[in-house]
């Protein structure tokens, strides 16, 4: 299924998730995007699959590239991705981890893994370590959350 129509942004939802350990750090991708000059750090998460709810979404792509599975999961929101389109990301928080093999795709090879404290990836936020803005919402919606309670 394509991801734009006529010019038009992404047609198909996406999730995306901030997976918190038992520590409070935060599993952080990063992998060579050349085309946008270079290494970024991203969140486990991507578009939905056909007959997927957002959160099935999100525990897929978090088993999927960081290898991990998660008992508790809680909603960030959901946020229009373009206003050319009606497309969402999805936004969760996931606790209460089991860390397991990543099992990436092809396009995926080369996605590392790594454990950051959350006010350390929320100044790589803030320093453009970013290339897509879900990523750096989540992680201040869950920062913000954590504070709440």
């Amino acid at each position: 299924m394509s991801d734009d129509i006529q010019g038009r942004g992404p047609v198909r939802d996406a999730s995306v998730v901030v997976a918190l350990n038992a520590d409070g750090m935060v599993a952080l991708l990063s992998s060579d995007f050349s085309r946008h000059g270079g290494e970024y750090l991203f969140l486990p998460g991507g578009r939905r699959e056909d007959g997927e709810t957002p959160e099935e979404c999100a525990r897929r792509e978090l088993r999927e590239e960081a290898g991990i599975t998660a008992e508790s999961w809680g909603s960030l929101g959901s946020y229009a991705m373009t206003l050319d389109s009606t497309a969402r990301v999805h936004l969760f928080v996931a606790h209460q981890l089991t860390c397991g093999p990543q099992e990436l795709t092809p396009t995926e090879e080369g996605f590392k893994l790594a454990w950051w404290p959350v006010s350390d990836a929320i100044t790589a936020a803030f320093n453009g370590r970013f290339l897509l803005p879900a990523g750096p919402l989540a992680l201040l919606l869950a920062d913000r959350l954590a504070e709440a309670r």
